[in-house]
């Protein structure tokens, strides 16, 4: 199914191309090309090719939503990785206990073999 969608999707995109090449310039988007030089004309009423053109984006559209629609029931059950045959990273280690109580206070004098002597 989604091999079908794809080719329709990939027709469309080459036809819509071909479409928008086709149509005669306006002469409205940069200033340049062949309109008629007066801005109060208003629009010009759709041709046949612009109602083909925005027909084939409508469906250009659509067969997007659809694929990515697809793309995602697809995804939901598997990873890429799991696709690829890729062994997953080790899980991280877990993070050391917290003492308990009063074990939270720093070391006394006597108890803190570790720290430097006295500067006495």
């Amino acid at each position: 199914m989604q091999n079908v969608v794809l080719i329709v999707h990939l027709l469309l995109a080459l036809v819509l191309i071909g479409v928008v090449l086709l149509q005669r310039s306006e002469g409205g988007g940069l200033g340049i090309g062949g309109g008629d030089g007066n801005p109060s004309a208003g629009r010009p009423p759709l041709t046949a090719m612009a109602k083909l053109t925005w027909g084939l984006a409508a469906a250009f559209i659509a067969t997007s939503l659809t694929l990515t629609i697809l793309a995602a029931q697809q995804s939901a059950t598997t990873s890429v990785l799991d696709r690829l045959g890729v062994p997953t990273a080790p899980s991280a280690p877990a993070a050391p206990s917290l003492p308990a109580g009063d074990s939270l206070l720093p070391p006394s004098v006597a108890d803190d073999t570790l720290a430097p002597p006295p500067a006495d």
